[in-house]
């Protein structure tokens, strides 16, 4: 965390901004997971819960935007001060955005609902949707301790979440072209699945960022990317496969 500073209040602003950076994450990981559930379930209420419960998280950027402002004008911060705010900002757009993507799946939940699919259909959002908030979890918990030698191990992670993607995403098509009755709800789960592989890239966002703001150094560019549904076609046959 941040080093002590002579002016105490100082000190209780940035511990606030770390306050509600932390209940943004947990607020967002509940509104994923609950999206999940709901999905699995077609339970409309929980995924309606969902959709106004942004609205909090909403809120909650809106706080630390405006707070930031305050805390830049008033104590005209540098170095590790300055990362440490500027820092703040991304962060809870980044979760900001991680509850969208999860109000966006619990919005699919009553055009699933409404024709429901095989339970299979399933458990590779659910497996999906484990890692993906797993690796949210763990950087949110980076953030707190500021342990940045486990940064590494979170971004490149991210490897995994792809591939569970990927590979959801050809099972999905092959369930599209085995049964045509399945071809909306497949939809709506691609998004889904599509979502969920986002939030994975937001927590991967979050890690660098906080690198950044404890050491003031930036990761390489590049991540390892093994997102392949790109490639993904369906044979003639009616099988999906990587080209």
């Amino acid at each position: 965390m941040p080093s002590h500073h002579i002016v105490r209040a100082f000190d209780d602003e940035l511990a606030l901004l770390a306050n509600r950076i932390a209940a943004m994450g947990g607020h967002a990981e509940r509104m994923v997971d609950e999206s999940v559930t709901a999905l699995v379930s077609g339970d409309t209420s929980l995924a309606a819960k969902v959709i106004s419960d942004d609205a909090v998280l909403d809120e909650l950027q809106r706080e630390v935007d405006e707070r930031v402002i305050v805390m830049i004008a008033r104590r005209q911060p540098m170095a590790e001060d300055l990362r440490e705010i500027i820092g703040t900002i991304r962060i809870a757009a980044e979760l900001e955005r991680v509850g969208d993507l999860g109000k966006s799946n619990a919005k699919r939940v009553a055009a699933i609902a409404e024709a429901r699919q095989p339970r299979p259909l399933f458990r590779g959002l659910e497996a999906l949707s484990t890692l993906a908030l797993t690796q949210l979890k763990d950087v949110l918990d980076v953030y707190a301790s500021r342990r940045v030698d486990a940064i590494a191990k979170i971004r490149d992670r991210d490897e995994e979440i792809d591939a569970v993607y990927t590979s959801l995403f050809r099972e999905l098509l092959t369930y599209m072209m085995e049964d045509p009755r399945n071809i909306s709800a497949c939809t709506h789960l691609l998004f889904c699945a599509k979502n969920i592989e986002r939030i994975g890239d937001h927590a991967t966002n979050i890690a660098e960022t906080v690198f950044h703001i404890a050491t003031g150094a930036q990761l390489p560019p590049e991540r390892p990317k093994v997102d392949h549904s790109h490639k993904v076609v369906v044979t003639s046959g009616g099988a999906a496969m990587i080209d």
